[in-house]
């Protein structure tokens, strides 16, 4: 089970489920990794729907690690991701919003 109000979020990986949540340290390699000035404007992407693969890629590398996972990106090149392409997209967008958000104002009452 997911605790929405700690910002986690399920994604299911190679018949795995997975709980993902943006950490501190996992936003701020996030932020270097996409060279971002800030991940408002990668927030601001994503509200817009400009975002890219490796903007999905990267978030979900950053969950995975904010919930202990030890692998790399490479990792999930060939690995399937149950609902495909646009649940990997929601995921993503979701760790965003609980990350952002207190709790109440978004994000928290979403299925996972």
């Amino acid at each position: 089970m997911v605790n929405p109000w700690a910002g986690e979020v399920a994604l299911e990986i190679d018949g795995q489920r997975h709980v993902l949540r943006l950490t501190l340290g996992a936003l701020a390699a996030l932020e270097a990794g996409l060279g971002e000035d800030s991940l408002v404007d990668l927030v601001i992407r994503f509200e817009a729907g400009r975002y890219s693969s490796r903007d999905v890629m990267s978030l979900i590398v950053a969950g995975l690690r904010g919930g202990g996972w030890r692998g790399v990106s490479a990792d999930l090149l060939a690995a399937d991701i149950a609902g495909g392409p646009v649940a990997a997209a929601q995921a993503a967008a979701l760790l965003l919003v609980r990350a952002f958000s207190l709790p109440g104002n978004g994000g928290d009452d979403a299925p996972d």
